[in-house]
This record gives structure tokens, sequence and C-alpha cells, in this order.
């Protein structure tokens, strides 16, 4: 539960003064839902105000603070024209201060004649005057509320910046102090803030490095105590070691010998295997490189030992897929194989749970199905989850649950992730790097063209259907104040209709499953030959024939998406991307960034520069999925504290008492602070 010092944090925004429906929302747009949200909606830059007494042209540019004196009106002459306020300041230097809007009657009633106001905003010089558009009013003995320095949030329609300072204001008036949960000689040689004191001086001066740095290291720290406690929950509970002969693996008709990146990675979770306490790997390599092999073998290594595996996918279609190609690997192994979706109802379904339960089926496949209350398994010893970031650490042990005994867990990822995210959100677990691709396959050309040339595109595009190959055509990702993602799609798919017919598929994220897995089908069997989508092929099937793609609005997306769907090119000859851009994306980073795709198919080194750029929401995936990503650290953070973060968590449970402790009780608060409460779930019931 809670603690009731963090309740006026999490209290809903209506408890604050001044929020209506209108209010709401805007700060509902920006996920501000709760006083905590507004409190960790930090400032994104400021702006530093010039208070004087006197006007000066050499301020031009230069956001103001002044008292002046209205002293005469200029009212429109039409609708377009604005009202002009005429003022002076205390030398009888004028100034006008400008409202567009056919309503003279506010500016009127802010600023009466004759009556001294404390003026602010940005000073602008007009012709051979100056004048300041839209200024802030505030009675003159109130103008030493008005800061030198103001912070600027990121908002949306409806939210004005005094607006959200104002709610700031509220929320850091509710805030508690709360207790220090930073190991004590650690915080002496930072010299950082206590928490209360560095949220108050970063909204108060979004510059100060010690603030915001204290704050990003407490989220930080959260995370890696969070994800130790999870860590040190599993390796308490019992799993059963497991040690097979070989003789099924002996036995694999594999068209070439696995490399050496695949048999190192396949030691490592074998050894971790064999021991009783359960194992926790994260397995990363790009598409292709081979880590469903991987997987098979550590399943075949349950099976021999008397165990039962199960493969986790997270859609029905990508479940399928890895269904038929453990059968095709497995071929000719006397081993059971089953798979079971939200697709298989009635005698299929039963058939399929009956065999779990009896162990009569060795390997079980299938989406989160799996998880269902109802399915048993008679020994389950090893779990694989595919595309763990889909996962969350609920899910994951909700499959561990699955048995009497915790059964290893081995996650698999085709997103390369650089070693502090792996740190970050994947902390508790031993890594294995599939760094090297299996023989034959053929080095992926990535080529940049402008829109502009989008026949010629169009025209390359119907040759190589012609020669009897598939193609992806991914459509860009579109803003919010612009068409959808799903519009986009459509129309893309439409215009190629014009010219290829039938041969076009569609696929976007708001198709209903069935109809998109049924599109991913028609395409896998080649009754289509062109598949237009959105990013939802970033995890997808492997089509062999699928040798071209065309990436739409390429500048628009991160270098590790980019990457990621380079890797649903095929293994036929001559593999290529096409990166179409808009002309005016040419800048010189964005060809920084595209240059290094035509140089690299290094997924690791793509995703670690990815990271510089554009953060680990991004990188990961998480801002898609809706997975919460770091509020309050950039990735300069992570690299620079992750390390301390992760020792100073290592202290607290291995040196000073635990949760159990003064120093871990404060730690409890700052788990559920940051939302981590179910690593103190997961500790309760382990």
């Amino acid at each position: 539960m809670r603690p009731d010092i963090l309740n006026p944090l999490f209290a809903e925004i209506s408890v604050l003064k001044g929020i209506g429906p209108a209010l709401a929302r805007p700060l509902e747009r920006l996920g501000l839902a709760r006083a905590v949200d507004i409190a960790f909606h930090l400032p994104v830059s400021w702006v530093d105000r010039h208070l004087t007494d006197e006007l000066d042209m050499a301020d031009a540019g230069r956001v103001i603070g002044i008292e002046l004196t209205p002293v005469d009106y200029k009212a429109s002459g039409g609708a377009r024209t604005p009202f002009r306020v005429q003022a002076t300041d205390r030398y009888g230097n004028y100034v006008s201060l400008v409202y567009f809007g056919k309503n003279s009657g506010w500016p009127r009633k802010l600023l009466p004649l004759n009556e001294a106001k404390f003026v602010s905003g940005k000073l602008e010089s007009y012709g051979e005057t100056l004048q300041i558009v839209h200024p802030d009013v505030l009675p003159p003995d109130e103008a030493g509320s008005v800061p030198a320095r103001e912070s600027v949030y990121g908002l949306s329609d409806g939210l004005t910046n005094n607006r959200m300072r104002d709610l700031v204001a509220q929320v850091l008036a509710r805030a508690p102090d709360l207790p220090e949960w930073i190991e004590p000689s650690l915080l002496a040689q930072k010299g950082w803030p206590g928490w209360r004191a560095a949220l108050t001086r970063i909204h108060a001066d979004p510059s100060d490095a010690q603030a915001r740095e204290r704050l990003a290291y407490d989220e930080i720290l959260a995370g890696q105590l969070a994800l130790m406690l999870v860590r040190q929950s599993s390796r308490r509970r019992r799993g059963v070691p497991i040690a097979g002969d070989g003789r099924l693996r002996a036995m694999l008709k594999l068209p070439f010998a696995p490399t050496g990146a695949q048999r190192r990675a396949f030691g490592e979770i074998e050894g971790d295997m064999a021991q009783a306490t359960p194992m926790l790997r994260l397995l990363q390599g790009d598409v292709g490189s081979g880590k469903t092999l991987v997987a098979l073998m550590a399943l075949l290594n349950a099976v021999e030992a008397g165990m039962q595996g199960a493969m986790l996918a997270p859609t029905e279609i990508l479940a399928r897929q890895h269904y038929e190609t453990l059968r095709k690997m497995a071929s000719g192994l006397p081993v059971e194989i089953a798979i079971l979706t939200g697709r298989d109802k009635g005698k299929v379904r039963e058939a399929t749970l009956m065999g779990l339960a009896d162990g009569s089926i060795d390997i079980l496949v299938g989406t989160h199905a799996i998880f269902q209350e109802k399915v048993q398994y008679k020994a389950l010893g090893l779990a694989v989850i595919d595309e763990q970031h889909r996962f969350g650490v609920a899910q994951r042990m909700m499959l561990a649950n699955k048995a009497a005994q915790a059964p290893h867990l081995l996650v698999m990822t085709a997103t390369p992730i650089p070693r502090t995210l792996t740190l970050t959100y994947y902390g508790e677990m031993e890594v294995s790097k599939l760094d090297e691709m299996p023989p034959g396959r053929q080095p992926i050309q990535t080529v940049v063209m402008a829109a502009t040339r989008l026949d010629e595109v169009v025209d390359a595009l119907a040759r190589h259907v012609g020669s009897g190959g598939q193609a992806y055509w991914v459509c860009p990702l579109v803003e919010e104040s612009e068409t959808s993602d799903q519009a986009a799609a459509e129309a893309r798919a439409e215009s190629l209709r014009l010219r290829f017919g039938e041969a076009v598929g569609l696929v976007h994220g708001r198709m209903k499953g069935p109809d998109k897995d049924a599109a991913m089908e028609a395409f896998a069997a080649n009754r289509t030959q062109i598949l237009v989508a959105t990013t939802v092929i970033e995890v997808g099937v492997d089509v062999p024939n699928s040798s071209l793609i065309i990436i739409e609005g390429a500048e628009r997306f991160g270098l590790a998406q980019l990457h990621q769907l380079r890797g649903r090119v095929g293994r036929g000859d001559k593999p290529s991307v096409c990166l179409l851009i808009r002309g005016g994306a040419l800048g010189e980073t964005s060809r920084a960034r595209l240059a290094l795709m035509r140089e690299t198919n290094d997924g690791f080194l793509i995703a670690e520069e990815d990271l510089r750029l554009r953060g680990a929401g991004e990188v990961l995936g998480t801002r898609q999925s809706g997975e919460a990503a770091l509020k309050l650290a950039t990735p300069e953070h992570m690299a620079a504290l992750i390390d301390p973060a992760r020792d100073d968590a290592r202290l607290l449970i291995e040196r000073d008492g635990g949760l159990d402790s003064a120093r871990g009780q404060a730690a409890r608060v700052c788990l559920y602070l940051f939302e981590k409460d179910a690593a103190v779930g997961l500790l309760r019931g382990g």
C-alpha cells in the first residue's frame, strides 16, 4: 500500500484550484492526471527577464519587466488592425502595448489610462518605435512576484505557461518533505539538495544542474532498486536444475552450423539452466541473427531433462510463425510441439490443455493466452518470451507462477539495446548477445532518395515485383496536427493499387487483430506482392521474397526503428532498403544520421547513436506501446548515474538491511513515488 505521506501528490488534479473541464482537456493530452504528474512535468527551457525602469531600443528582442503608465488608446480601424495602448515609462519614453482581436474592451479594462501597471513581455522594435505584443500585466505592488528567470513548460492548446506555473506552485505547496533514501556518503560527495528542495529549485530555475541531477538519480535509483528486488525475489525461489543429455539436439538437421555467437549464447543459457536458481537471461540480436535456433536448443535441453518448455510471442501471427519454424527445425525429432492462441477454441483447445497437463506436449508456443488460469503444465521448466519490451515484469511473473517451482526464464528481443538502457530496463537479467549473422546472409544495400523521385521508386518497385519479388512500403509517422498514420497508409495503398491492382495489401495499427493477421498472412503466402504498412511490421513475419523495403518519410523515424524495419528485408539476393525523405529534410544532421544507416548494419552502434539523439522511450518503442519511459532522466544522466545507482541499490540490500532498515523505509517511499509498487509486491510474495 502506498505510504500516506505520498497521498497529497497522488491526488487527482481536480483538487487543484481553477481546474474545470476546459483546462482538464489540455492537461489530459499531456498525460497530467495527478498532482505528481504536474510535479514531474519539468520545464523544457526558460526565459530571462530584464527588470528595468527605462525603455531602451538596445533591449529590443529581450523579455523585459517594467512599470508603465497608459496614456492613450489607438483603436483599430478594421478587423485585422490591432488595438494599441500607448504607455510611457517614468522618464516619458513611449511604447505600444499591442492586442490582436476585435474586442478592445478587455485591454481598456486591463490598462486604464493614467494608472501605473507592471508590464512584462518581449520588447520589439517596430520601425522607429517600440512595442510589446500581448504583455502580462500586474498591479505595481505585485511586481515582486515576477521572477527574473521564468520557466517554460511543454504545453497543449488551451494551456498557457502562466497557468502551468500556477498549477506547479499549487503542487509544490502540497509536496511533502520525504525521508532521505540516498546513501549519505554519495549525497555528501555530490552535494545534492534534498528531494523537495530539488523539485522546488528545478521548477524555479531549469538551468539548476544539481537539482535536475538529483531528481534524475532518484528515478534511476528507484528503477535499479526495483529490478534488484525482483531479481532477489526470483533468486529466493527454488527452481529445478535442468541438464539435458544432448540426444535431441544431436538429432537436429540444420542447413548450416551455428555461429560462434549462437554457441556462446547457448553455453551461457545451458550453464544457467543447470543451476537451482531460476535463470533470468536476456538474449539480444538483430532480426536474422539466429535467436530462434538458440531458443530451440534451450527448449530441447529442457525436454531432454523431462521438463516442458513454453514460448510466448506478442502477436498471434508471430506465434504461428514461431510454431511453424520450430516444427520445421525439429522435424524428425520425437518432440510434441503445440500452439495455443486466442483463436483456438473448442475440442482443439481442450486437447491442447489436456496435453499440457498430462505432459504429452513438450513445447507450447502461443500468445498471452498461455497466461490464462486454465492453462496448467505438468512440468514447466523453461519459458521463452519473444520481444521482451512488450511484456512487463508482472506479465513475466504470471508465466513464472505457472510452475510449482519457478521455471527458468529466457527473454529475447530484436531491438539492439544500449548498455545504459539494458541496465535501466533489464537490470535483473544476465545478458547474451548475438553479434554475428549466420552464413549466407547478404549485406543489405541502403539508399537514400528524395521524395521528389517517387516516380522512379515506383518504377523500380514494378521491376522488382515483375521479377517475382515482394516488397514492404512503410508509410511515414505523422504529427498529431496532420492526418493520421492510418490515413497516410490508406492513401499510399490506394495510389499504388492504381498501378498494381490487387497485388497491394494494407496493414496498420488501428486494424482489428484478425484483419491485420489476414493481411500479413496474404503477404507471407505471396497472394499479395506489396504490403503497405505503418510501423506495426517492426515485429512481423519473415517473408523470404520481400527483399525490398521502401520507407517513406524516413527522416521522421529514429535510427533504431529504421534499423529494425530494415531487418524485415527477406533473405533473397541483393536485399535493398530505400529511404525516401523530403527535400527539406536533407539538412546536415539528417544526412549524418542516414549516412550511418548506409555505412553499418551494426544494430548496437546504431542504437547507441539513436539513444543520444532521441532518448530511451523511442529506442525501446515504449512511447508507442504505452509503457512508462523515464520522465526525469536524460540519456546523459543515465550514462553518468546508472553505475552509482546500481551500487547504491546493492548497498541498501546487501549492507544496509534492505527495505526493513531506516534507509530502506525511505527507499520504499522512493519506489512508490516512482510507481515501482510491483517490486515491493513481488518481494512480499516471494
